[in-house]
């Protein structure tokens, strides 16, 4: 018999950014009439109404509920409002926190090796492992930093990026890698300020990768750009780079390669790509861009 486990995703924050949603609303309920709502039709019988504001103020107060054993296919870990719905950590936690500091979701945990993500196109985009022709995937030896996403953000597949080879977007949220010391837990969304931007293009696709830093952890305050990194945490930017080129060898892949002349951007273009991910996620909402198998509730 599968199993639940209910606990505190997040402590209180609040922030204000583009392109928030309104708080979460029952598909089952009359929501409140917002100016500019935008109506999705779903696979409920109800309708999720959205609204898109440069002044929002939300305060994401989630829990998490785990759904089956770790490292079982039916592994699920869904987020829940303080009602008690399911919600989205893609589409329904807000992205901006004020000041340049931003939420995110941790899908791994450091030094861990099972490949948990966002499940894009499953109701509510849980958190599950990934799998590969119906077994579970791991990576062929520990993740050394937080491994997650952004969330609000989506990673084009129809944009060409100029700037890096021409690559096309992966379909996917922006991947943070969150370098404090502090090891995080499944589903548990921190406050980072990006520190610097990695280019990887894996099978010619471009899977950006934040580096970051949770604002809780004691050295926050000394790094604020990516020379920052390097004089407080040496030799991280080189291994992050190289984890993630190298990680598919043992498989029997190629190597992964990256753009930007294989080093690391500024906090400056970090956020740039950040703003670029979320206006392209905003359209994907919309439905201003084929949504194809992505879930949007």
């Amino acid at each position: 018999m599968a199993t639940a486990r209910v606990m505190s995703a997040a402590t209180n924050t609040t922030g204000s950014c583009s392109l928030l949603k309104r708080p979460f609303f029952s598909l089952t309920k009359k929501a409140p009439n917002f100016n500019n709502n935008l109506r999705f039709n779903t696979t409920t019988k109800g309708v999720s109404k959205r609204s898109f504001s440069c002044k929002s103020i939300y305060n994401p107060n989630v829990q998490i509920k785990e759904e089956g054993q770790p490292e079982t296919l039916d592994y699920r870990v869904y987020f829940l409002d303080n009602s008690g719905k399911k919600v989205s950590p893609w589409h329904d936690l807000p992205l901006h926190l004020g000041d340049g500091i931003f939420n995110y979701v941790v899908e791994i945990p450091k030094e861990s090796s099972a490949k948990m993500e966002i499940a894009t196109d499953e109701q509510f985009t849980p958190i599950k492992q990934d799998t590969k022709k119906g077994k579970l995937r791991y990576y062929p030896y520990n993740i050394n930093w937080n491994y997650g996403l952004l969330p609000q953000t989506w990673e084009d597949p129809s944009f060409a990026n100029a700037e890096v080879e021409g690559a096309f977007g992966d379909n996917d949220p922006v991947d943070v890698v969150e370098i404090g010391e502090r090891r995080g837990k499944i589903g548990e969304i921190l406050k980072v300020k990006p520190l610097a931007a990695l280019a990887m293009i894996d099978e010619g696709e471009l899977d950006w990768k934040i580096v970051a830093i949770s604002l809780d952890d004691p050295r926050a305050s000394l790094v604020n750009d990516v020379d920052d990194v390097e004089k407080h945490f040496p030799g991280t930017i080189t291994a992050i780079r190289d984890w993630f080129r190298d990680y598919k060898i043992p498989d029997g892949k190629p190597a992964n390669k990256f753009g930007l002349g294989n080093k690391a951007a500024s906090k400056d273009y970090a956020l740039k790509v950040i703003t670029e991910a979320n206006e392209s996620w905003a359209k994907l909402v919309k439905r201003s861009i084929p949504a194809g198998e992505l879930s949007l509730v």
